[in-house]
């Protein structure tokens, strides 16, 4: 049977250009990004399918757009930051959040004033939209991105982002602002909400801290109540960046080894 076939990047890179078979193009364009296919053909055709006109959700939104979105960050080839950048005034809310979210793999710091555009306004347009299930605009997209990208300029407008009612919203602003100024406190408000009542906020905080690397959180990451799976994750953040602190030829250092202990006890 054909469907045991296994796919080919070619093949899939055809079934995203094709233009009959939507659901087709869908998963052809999640696949790309999944894999890794980082040749030209692949990216052009992901790059033509973030200008899909014809994919239209029941909301009116941009399925393929949004996968393409997601699977151009995963690639890391910087011909996609303006296309993307572009994607940031997208009418599709989960275009603009896939955009923001793919603007921060690939680092670039042109995307820093187009994200800045998104927290306008403050908490007073980090409000719902009436009828949808998001807010007006993927601030915890942008907040992260910014604060990955090392924009300092964007410091006072993330920080009244730490009193949304959102919760995760004030993770995504505690995780950048560590990030802009390195002062622990905002580490520390990570860690207290590893210790909340929610399970789902618990694992937000747990991969904050290990995208920032915060070393303080070690012991409180490997006891937190949550997956062992996603606190490995979250441990392997916190070794990376201890790792990224040694030359080669030096020695671990006792932070890496106690990171290391401690993996090896959820194990």
């Amino acid at each position: 049977m054909q469907s045991d076939v296994p796919l080919t990047a070619q093949q899939v890179i055809k079934n995203l250009q094709q233009k009959e078979d939507t659901s087709l193009r869908y998963y052809a364009a999640w696949w790309l990004g999944r894999f890794r296919i980082r040749d030209a053909e692949a990216i052009e055709a992901l790059l033509e399918a973030l200008q899909d006109e014809s994919h239209r959700a029941a909301d009116g939104g941009y399925p393929l757009r949004r996968n393409a979105a997601k699977a151009l960050g995963k690639l890391g080839n910087p011909i996609a930051v303006l296309p993307l950048i572009e994607s940031l005034s997208s009418g599709d809310y989960y275009v603009r959040e896939s955009a923001a979210q793919s603007l921060e793999m690939l680092r670039d710091p042109r995307a820093i004033r187009p994200l800045l555009q998104l927290l306008e306004g403050g908490l007073d347009n980090a409000t719902y939209v009436e009828g949808k299930p998001h807010l007006r605009q993927p601030v915890e997209a942008a907040i992260e991105a910014l604060g990955t990208l090392g924009s300092t300029e964007a410091i006072d407008v993330i920080l009244p982002f730490l009193e949304h009612n959102m919760p995760k919203i004030q993770y995504a602003a505690a995780r950048a602002l560590y990030q802009l100024t390195g002062q622990a406190h905002y580490g520390e408000r990570l860690i207290e909400a590893l210790s909340g009542k929610d399970l789902q906020l618990r694992r937000s905080a747990l991969m904050d801290l290990g995208a920032i690397g915060y070393f303080p959180a070690a012991k409180s990451i490997a006891n937190t109540f949550a997956e062992n799976s996603l606190k490995l994750i979250a441990l392997k953040g916190l070794l990376e960046h201890q790792l990224k602190k040694n030359t080669p030829k030096e020695r671990l250092s006792p932070e890496s080894v106690e990171i290391l202990n401690l993996m090896d006890s959820l194990l």
